[in-house]
């Protein structure tokens, strides 16, 4: 049940690199949009980060920080709204504001931060 758990920690960090590599390569390739993978990569974060916040498959004696993984979930959530503001901006055919598509990134990043340093 241990590598069970593992394998989806896996899927959920690899979620997260999905969501900042495709927001990294539009910030720093001059574009700055909001992308369609951005999107799968906040959802399958999302849906592996859900699967862990349920208490399975833990170690004896571990139990589950859930101050750490409510942050973590309006973090999130936050990150999905701005990013479903600005991709319904864009298709209007606003532009996404650069406020918006920092705050993605630095969301992003601040999410992983809590998930490596909060223990």
């Amino acid at each position: 049940m241990e590598t069970l758990r593992h394998i989806v920690l896996f899927v959920h960090l690899i979620g997260f690199a999905v969501l900042f590599g495709a927001w990294a390569v539009q910030a720093f390739g001059g574009k700055r949009e909001f992308t369609r993978l951005m999107s799968i990569g906040m959802t399958i974060a999302a849906v592996a980060g859900l699967a862990l916040a349920a208490p399975w498959g833990l170690p004896e004696g571990a139990e589950l920080n859930y101050a750490k993984i409510g942050t973590k979930l309006v973090v999130l959530l936050a990150i999905s709204a701005v990013l479903g503001i600005g991709t319904a901006r864009q298709k209007r055919g606003d532009g996404v504001p650069a406020a918006m598509f920092w705050l993605v990134g630095i969301l992003t990043a601040a999410n992983v931060a809590i998930a490596t340093i909060w223990r």
